[in-house]
C-alpha cells in the first residue's frame, strides 16, 4: 500500500514533470539559424523579392527585422568563423576550405559555445560546418579528435565541410555515420583514386545534376561534387534527406534538454543549438516534396524546404513549451548567388525574383550584397513583436552581446572584435555598431563607418563571368553613402577626397592591428 509520503513525492513529480517550458528560467534557450547563400531578398519579410517565406516571417512577425544585419564576409568559412569566435576572419587568414582542411579554430581561443558552456548551457550544433577537421590528414575511419565538440559543443551532427565538396557523409560526435569496417573512406584533394569516376570521365552518372564549373570530381547520389573520394559507400549521404535529418537532429538535441533526468538535475538547464542549414547551397536537391513548389527552380525549392523546416523548428519548441524562453536569431553567412557551379536552371527561372534585394553584388563580392544579409531575432515577451532597427548590427557581435544576456564574461577579450550590443540585439537602443570591416573573396576587405562604406583600391577581375556577380574590385577607390545610394550607383571618392582620405585612415587603423591580436 503506498504511503502518504510516497503519494506526495509522485504527485510533486508529476507536476514537476508536466509544468516544465522552461518558463521560469533565469536564462533563455538560444536558438541560432544560419542560412547559407540567402539574400535579404530571399526572405519576404524585407518585401524585395518574389519568394514567399512564411516561417522565416514569423520571427519577424514575433520580433526585430534589422535593416542593417551583416555577416563578417561575403563568403562562408570566414562568416562562420567570425560568429563563432567573435574575430574577424582577416586575422586568422580564414578562406573558404576544403573538406579535409585542419581545424581552423584554435581549442585555446574563446568561442561562442565555450562562453555558453561556462553560463550553465548545454550546447549543440547540427548542419554546415566547415571550419576544419583535425589537425589534417584526417583519418575518416577513426574518431576526429578535433572539431566541434573541442570547440565548446556538447553535442555534434555535421557534414564536414559543404553539400558539393567531399566527403559527402555525416559526422557525430567526431565519428562518421554508417561507416563499415571492411568499406574504409578515403578523401583527397589532389588527386583522383584509381578507377574512381568523375563528372569530366562519366558524364552519364551525373544522373541527377550536371556541373557549369569546378565540380566535376568524385560523382556521389548522381551529383559530381569538388574533390576526390572513395570507399564507405554506405555512409554517404542522399542529398534529397538533408533537410529532413537535420530537422530531425535539431529536434532531438531540443528534446534531449527537456526530458527530465532520473535524478531531476540539471532540470533547468538552458541550451544553444547553432542550426547550421545547407540551403539553399549548392547541390540544390530539396527533397522531392518540394520538387518544383517554387517556380523559380531548384534553387527556389530549396530555400522553401528551409522555411519549411524552420517553421517546423518553431513549432516544435512551442509544443515543447519553451518558446516564450527561447532567443531565436535567424540569419545568413553570406549573400546571395545563381549559378554557383551547376545546371540547375537557378538563372534561367530566377524570372523577376531579386535575391540580393535593392543592394549591388553578391555572395563572393565586395559590395553591399556580400555581406549585407537578413537579420531576425525573436524572444517573445522581451523583443517587441512585429518591430524594426535600422541600427548596424554584426553576426561578430553575438559573442560579446550574448556574453552580457547570460552574465558570463568571455575570457581573451582583449583578442576580440566583438562588441556587447545586446539592446540593439533585443531592440531595446537605437545605438548600434559605429564601424565594420567587411571581407570578400580572396582575402579583399572593405570598410563601413556609419552609413559611408569605403573600397580600397584593387587589381583584378571586376566581375565573375561565370556567376555572374561584381567583385567591387577597381583599381580606383570607392567610396558609397549607403543611406541615400543602397544601390551604391554613385561614386563619391572623387567628390569627397577629404572622407575618403579620413575613411581610408580609419581602415588602415583597423588592419594595423591584425598581426597584433593574431598573436596575442
Amino acid at each position: 500500500m503506498m504511503t502518504k509520503v510516497n503519494t506526495m513525492l509522485l504527485v510533486a513529480l508529476a507536476l514537476l514533470v508536466s509544468s516544465y517550458s522552461q518558463a521560469d528560467t533565469q536564462k533563455p534557450n538560444i536558438v541560432i539559424i544560419y542560412a547559407d547563400d540567402l539574400g535579404v531578398g530571399d526572405v519576404s519579410a524585407y518585401q524585395m523579392g518574389k519568394l514567399q517565406t512564411p516561417n522565416i516571417d514569423e520571427i519577424a512577425n514575433q520580433g526585430l527585422k534589422f535593416n542593417q544585419g551583416y555577416a563578417t564576409a561575403a563568403t562562408c568559412t570566414p562568416s562562420r568563423y567570425s560568429l563563432l569566435t567573435g574575430q574577424y576572419p582577416w586575422r586568422k587568414n580564414a578562406k573558404i576550405l576544403p573538406g579535409d582542411a585542419p581545424l581552423l579554430i584554435d581549442p585555446a581561443q574563446e568561442t561562442l559555445p565555450k562562453m555558453l558552456k561556462r553560463a550553465g548551457y548545454r550546447t549543440g550544433i547540427v548542419g554546415k560546418w566547415h571550419l576544419g577537421l583535425g589537425h589534417g590528414q584526417v583519418d575518416w575511419n577513426q574518431t576526429i579528435a578535433l572539431g566541434p565538440n573541442q570547440v565548446g559543443f556538447d553535442y555534434s551532427y555535421i557534414m564536414a565541410a559543404t553539400n558539393d565538396r567531399v566527403p559527402n557523409v555525416y559526422l557525430e560526435n567526431g565519428a562518421v555515420i554508417g561507416l563499415e569496417p571492411d568499406d574504409p573512406l578515403y578523401v583527397s584533394y589532389q588527386k583522383n583514386f584509381a578507377n574512381q569516376p568523375t563528372g569530366l570521365d562519366n558524364p552519364e552518372l551525373m544522373t541527377k545534376m550536371k556541373f557549369s564549373n569546378g565540380h566535376f570530381h568524385s560523382i556521389n547520389n548522381g551529383i559530381p561534387r569538388i574533390g576526390y573520394q572513395t570507399g564507405g559507400k554506405k555512409a554517404q549521404w542522399r542529398d534529397e534527406d538533408m533537410s529532413d535529418l537535420f530537422l530531425a537532429k535539431a529536434t532531438e538535441f531540443i528534446d534531449a534538454q527537456v526530458v527530465p533526468t532520473v535524478t531531476l538535475k540539471n532540470q533547468n538547464q538552458p541550451f544553444f543549438l547553432f542550426y547550421s542549414l545547407h540551403q539553399p547551397h549548392v547541390p540544390r536537391v530539396p527533397h522531392q516534396r518540394f520538387a518544383g513548389s517554387s517556380g523559380l527552380g531548384p534553387r527556389g525549392d530549396a530555400i522553401l524546404e528551409a522555411d519549411w523546416a524552420i517553421g517546423r523548428l518553431i513549432k516544435h519548441l512551442a509544443q515543447q513549451g519553451l518558446a516564450r524562453n527561447t532567443l531565436v536569431i535567424f540569419s545568413s553567412d553570406n549573400g546571395p548567388v545563381l549559378d554557383d557551379g551547376y545546371q540547375d536552371q537557378a538563372v534561367s527561372k530566377n524570372g523577376e525574383h531579386t535575391p540580393w534585394g535593392i543592394y549591388r553584388g553578391g555572395k563572393y563580392s565586395l559590395f553591399d550584397a556580400g555581406a549585407h544579409v537578413p537579420l531576425l531575432a525573436s524572444w517573445p515577451g522581451t523583443i517587441e513583436a512585429n518591430s524594426e532597427s535600422e541600427q548596424l548590427f554584426s553576426q561578430l557581435d553575438l559573442l560579446a552581446s550574448l556574453s552580457a544576456l547570460t552574465q558570463q564574461p568571455v575570457s581573451n577579450n582583449d583578442t576580440l572584435d566583438s562588441e556587447n550590443h545586446l539592446s540593439t540585439l533585443l531592440g531595446k537602443s537605437a545605438k548600434g555598431r559605429k564601424a565594420l570591416v567587411v571581407q570578400a573573396l580572396g582575402g579583399r576587405t572593405a570598410y563601413r563607418e556609419q552609413s559611408w562604406l569605403f573600397i580600397p583600391a584593387y587589381w583584378g577581375d571586376e566581375k565573375l563571368a561565370k556567376e555572374d556577380i561584381e567583385t567591387g574590385a577597381c583599381s580606383c577607390y570607392q567610396l558609397y553613402d549607403l543611406a541615400n545610394d543602397p544601390g551604391q550607383q554613385t561614386n563619391l571618392a572623387d567628390k569627397y577626397p577629404e572622407k575618403t582620405k579620413a575613411m581610408k585612415a580609419a581602415y588602415m587603423r583597423i588592419m594595423a592591428t591584425a598581426n597584433l591580436k593574431a598573436s596575442e
